[in-house]
């Protein structure tokens, strides 16, 4: 998953998807609405490769945590961020069974489905696959052309000099 591309904005609503980026500002695309702005240098930009959710021992990568509900959910919707904080939680911590309850808060929760059903939403999953099979199918690829077989030298029938 190339979620480096993926940004939340604060005081934006949504993930926008990096376009281009100057020294003064970024141009994004709102993954919701299609439309292009650009984000002042000023802006709180988060990627979303760089946000991971609290547990107990660690912190375990926004990437993983979407992995494990489009696992679970068999590529489907997950819960509506609108439903109540128990029901979010119930299944996040199918998930995540030592998920932080103290650092982890109910908003926390309703942006991480939010986020994961606009990326599901978006196709952004199905491309992920694609993207990791095709990787797969090349690094095997390497693999097989660096190994170099090879044979063992032929005895050589020279006499030595007497």
């Amino acid at each position: 998953m190339e979620l480096n591309k993926i940004l939340a904005i604060s005081g934006k609503p949504g993930l926008y998807r990096l376009i281009s980026s100057t020294g003064a500002r970024l141009i994004v695309e709102s993954i919701a609405e299609q439309k292009k702005i650009p984000v002042p240098s000023t802006a709180k930009v988060s990627s979303l490769d760089d946000i991971a959710i609290f547990t107990v021992e660690e912190e375990v990568p926004l990437r993983e945590v979407f992995a494990k509900i489009y696992e679970k959910t068999n590529h489907a919707p997950g819960p509506d961020p609108k439903e109540a904080p128990s029901t979010l939680r119930d299944f996040i911590s199918e998930l995540l069974p030592d998920l932080d309850h103290e650092r982890v808060y109910n908003s926390d929760l309703k942006k991480l489905f939010s986020w994961y059903n606009l990326l599901l939403a978006d196709g952004f999953f199905e491309s992920a696959e694609v993207t990791e099979e095709a990787q797969v199918t090349e690094e095997a690829q390497v693999t097989e052309e660096t190994q170099v077989t090879e044979e063992p030298e032929a005895p050589t029938n020279e006499e030595k000099p007497s």
